[in-house]
């Protein structure tokens, strides 16, 4: 039984560092607005915003978070992940 846990944590911490990894080339992207929307761009936002809405809707019942310039849900939620991702290998 401890083997199939192991391998649930394995892949729960792939699927972690793949979730990261296109949130930060989402976060790239953000950067570049002269490129235009194609089924490339559109699969990492898809992707990264099932992850990063609920955090989201959490912080804008927040007046602090709101009032601010930047989209705190991103960063917020690539933390949780990252402690998420090191909870699994402890």
């Amino acid at each position: 039984m401890p083997q199939i846990t192991f391998v649930i944590a394995q892949v729960a911490y792939l699927l972690i560092g793949a979730i990261q990894t296109l949130m930060f080339i989402r976060a790239i992207l953000s950067w570049l607005p002269m490129l235009e929307e194609n089924s490339i761009t559109d699969f990492i936002y898809q992707v990264t915003e099932v992850v990063i809405y609920p955090v989201r809707c959490i912080l804008e019942r927040f007046e602090v978070f709101t009032a601010l310039p930047l989209d705190l849900s991103f960063f917020v939620t690539f933390i949780l992940l990252s402690i998420l991702q090191t909870a699994l290998m402890a």
